[in-house]
């Protein structure tokens, strides 16, 4: 199981600070550095590939994609990263063109948690945010609820707080040689980042017990078989497999997969009765009708879609 990467376990030292906490309705507004944003590039550039960029974007249509780009450590996040990961996130959420975001890591790992080398050296100048309503999670957009799809492309290592990043996307595109765990257990560093939020809602208690409990690796198959991954495709095709994945997700009408999105997120985290979730459903879809089902059901009286045919 991922032997290629367990031979490397004992030099990760960066994948341990596992940072989320509750979901969060809010559009964080924390105080970032002033970094512009992808949403004002020309489309198709690759943004933040100059050294010292730790996060680098590329927009393909209305698919952008969002990569952490620290190769030499693992993509360990640090302040910069977490900060530019969330401002990302925010404007790919704010951006009327862009329908779903792809989030991956440069080099070969999707992310080996927070930088344990940040938090052991410069303790005096973190700042964590308790109040999940009032400013980020250390990992960066961890507390955000986007509204629209993210997925994540994983490769190698996606352990400690590169697992809950992994957690914040709706689908995981994961390669067949990628390790997932809670590394972050040998060193007393807590998931504070969501995933004692996220992990039990997508897998159940039992088995994410499991996982929180003993900090053990996962790889593909096993992630699959639990939920935990969606996709495995061959190494090195996880970015191409999401990425075509997210184009088709984005061809869909976007009112009604939004709603209908809403409304599963909403029975899973919000809702407090059957009830409310039942009536959350039908308001959020009704203005839908209207807007996109008559015309989709208009296409198919005249051919489209017969048989089950997406194309």
């Amino acid at each position: 199981m991922a032997l290629k990467h367990f031979r490397t376990l004992t030099p990760i030292l960066a994948a341990n600070v596992t940072c989320h906490s509750k979901t969060s309705r809010l559009s964080i507004k924390a105080s970032l550095l002033p970094v512009k944003s992808y949403s004002t590039a020309t489309g198709g550039e690759d943004r933040g590939t100059a050294a010292g960029q730790t996060v680098v974007t590329k927009r393909r249509g209305s698919v952008v994609t969002v990569a952490i780009n620290r190769p030499e450590v693992r993509n360990a996040v640090n302040q910069e990263t977490a900060r530019r990961l969330l401002e990302e996130l925010e404007a790919f959420d704010s951006d009327p063109d862009l329908n779903v975001a792809v989030l991956h890591g440069k080099g070969g790992n999707f992310c080996a948690g927070y930088d344990l080398k940040e938090l052991a050296n410069h303790t005096a100048s973190l700042k964590l945010e308790q109040d999940v309503t009032k400013g980020p999670g250390p990992m960066g957009p961890s507390r955000l609820e986007l509204s629209k799809p993210l997925i994540a492309a994983v490769s190698g290592f996606a352990v400690a707080g590169g697992l809950e990043l992994a957690l914040l996307a709706d689908l995981r595109v994961v390669e067949e040689s990628t390790v997932m765990g809670v590394f972050c257990r040998r060193f007393g560093v807590p998931l504070i980042d969501g995933g004692t939020v996220r992990l039990p809602r997508l897998i159940g208690l039992s088995r994410a017990l499991d996982l929180i409990l003993t900090g053990r690796p996962i790889g593909a198959q096993e992630a699959l078989a639990y939920g935990l991954a969606n996709r495995v495709v061959p190494d090195g095709q996880a970015l191409q497999a999401a990425l075509e994945l997210a184009e088709q997700i984005s061809s869909f009408p976007q009112q009604c997969m939004r709603a209908d999105r809403s409304s599963a997120m909403y029975s899973c985290y919000d809702a407090p009765s059957f009830t409310q979730a039942m009536q959350y459903e039908i308001d959020n879809a009704v203005p839908v009708i209207q807007s996109e089902a008559v015309a989709g059901a208009t296409r198919f009286t005249t051919g489209t879609g017969r048989g089950g045919k997406f194309s």
